[in-house]
């Protein structure tokens, strides 16, 4: 599907670009979200109509970001978790215990601008990135341990420059591109199996007509 992007998106393009993506993506988070309009002529005049107040919103809104991002630089949570003893939590750590973390200590963020394709599942210490904007993304350090003194012992550690800090593509995470596809297949996924419930509903309504019809030319 065609689409004319509103904003920059990741991996997709920057403001008035037309990329074509896969139709559930389009449908279930592009469109609703406001990120896109569907690419066809009466949206192309409508988008180039709008261009200059959607380009000076974005720079207000970027402008905004940029603030938050420089007062947010080098900081860092801790998330007391039940562990095992062999650093397996007894739970997880989501985007949104994240989320609550940061406004704990004064950055209002919702958990969909937390970057974490899965919860955290182990101890450690963990960079995790914010996005405050399209074009925005700051990064935070998230520290997971058993109590605060645990949490502290491992940013001791750390800075020894000793290995306590889990990234992406470890056991736990995919890496961004990873992300962008699992995220796009499972909305496409959404998206067919939807269609396909209409489908087997049409079906089903199809076979009813076709038998009692039937009925009607055997009683005739």
């Amino acid at each position: 599907m065609q689409v004319i992007l509103l904003e920059r998106v990741e991996r997709l393009g920057d403001m008035g670009d037309e990329v074509t993506v896969k139709p559930g993506f389009a449908r279930n988070y592009l469109l609703p979200k406001h990120k896109a309009l569907r690419a066809n002529p009466e949206n192309r005049t409508l988008f180039e109509a709008r261009r200059s107040d959607l380009e000076e919103l974005n720079r207000k809104r970027r402008d905004e970001a940029l603030g938050i991002a420089g007062g947010m630089h080098g900081a860092a949570v801790v998330l007391v978790r039940q562990a095992g003893e062999t650093g397996q939590l007894y739970g997880s750590v989501s985007s949104r215990d994240i989320a609550h973390a940061l406004g704990e200590i004064g950055f209002s963020v919702v958990h969909n601008q937390i970057q974490l394709d899965k919860p955290i599942k182990e101890l450690g210490i963990y960079p995790v990135h914010i996005q405050l904007h399209p074009e925005v993304t700051e990064t935070i350090s998230v520290n997971v341990a058993r109590s605060e003194d645990e949490a502290k012992l491992q940013a001791d550690r750390m800075a020894r420059g000793e290995e306590v800090v889990r990234r992406p593509g470890d056991d736990d995470f995919d890496d961004d591109d990873g992300y962008q596809d699992e995220r796009e297949e499972t909305l496409e996924a959404d998206d067919e199996a939807a269609d396909g419930e209409g489908s087997e509903a049409s079906e089903t309504a199809e076979t009813s007509e076709s038998g009692e019809a039937e009925e009607e030319d055997k009683t005739a």
